[in-house]
């Protein structure tokens, strides 16, 4: 007659659910103070994209607080991992492009300083236009030397970020650059 009581689940700690609400909150913050370009790009609701979009606007630090907090509250009612995972994507991209910047730069550095360094690229990347890469590398060492403007260096650079970018969207960059 006496049937055993289902256990009940355990209660939800009111720090919990604040370190939740918290975590949600900095997620919108996140969102805040995302490039537009980038903002534009993320699949969200509309509800939560008007007040990103109002919180942008906005400039006293009450307004801000407040609107924040709405966007938290807003954010409780969605999964918010699709939005976290989207996030983790776009700062993926962009370290991959500050790897690219920063391995273009090593090029360029190494260039400059080593004369061989011009042949070991050359053979890792074959479509590289040999002659205008010589004369890039000199006319930059003599802009160093003369403390001219460093035309060269940049057109330098823009030749090996290229060149990367295309050993990477070829997909031969794995360690050869």
């Amino acid at each position: 007659m006496n049937e055993p009581e289902a256990p009940l689940a355990a209660p939800v700690s009111k720090t919990w659910r604040k370190r939740q609400m918290e975590d949600l909150q900095e997620l919108g913050e996140a969102l805040v103070k995302l490039p537009q370009s980038q903002f534009e790009q993320l699949a969200l609701p509309e509800d939560l994209r008007a007040a990103v979009a109002d919180c942008r606007r906005f400039t006293k630090h009450e307004a801000r607080r407040r609107q924040m907090q709405f966007i938290g509250r807003l954010m409780r009612g969605l999964d918010a991992e699709p939005i976290r995972v989207q996030l983790e994507a776009l700062h993926g991209q962009n370290a991959q492009a500050t790897a690219r910047l920063h391995r273009a730069e090593r090029w360029r550095e190494r260039l400059l300083a080593d004369d061989d360094a011009a042949t070991e690229l050359l053979r890792d990347v074959p479509g590289l236009d040999s002659t205008r890469l010589r004369q890039l590398v000199r006319s930059a060492r003599q802009e160093a030397v003369l403390d001219k403007p460093p035309r060269a260096s940049r057109e330098l650079f823009r030749m090996l970020r290229a060149a990367i970018e295309g050993l990477e969207g070829a997909g031969d960059a794995q360690g050869r650059m």
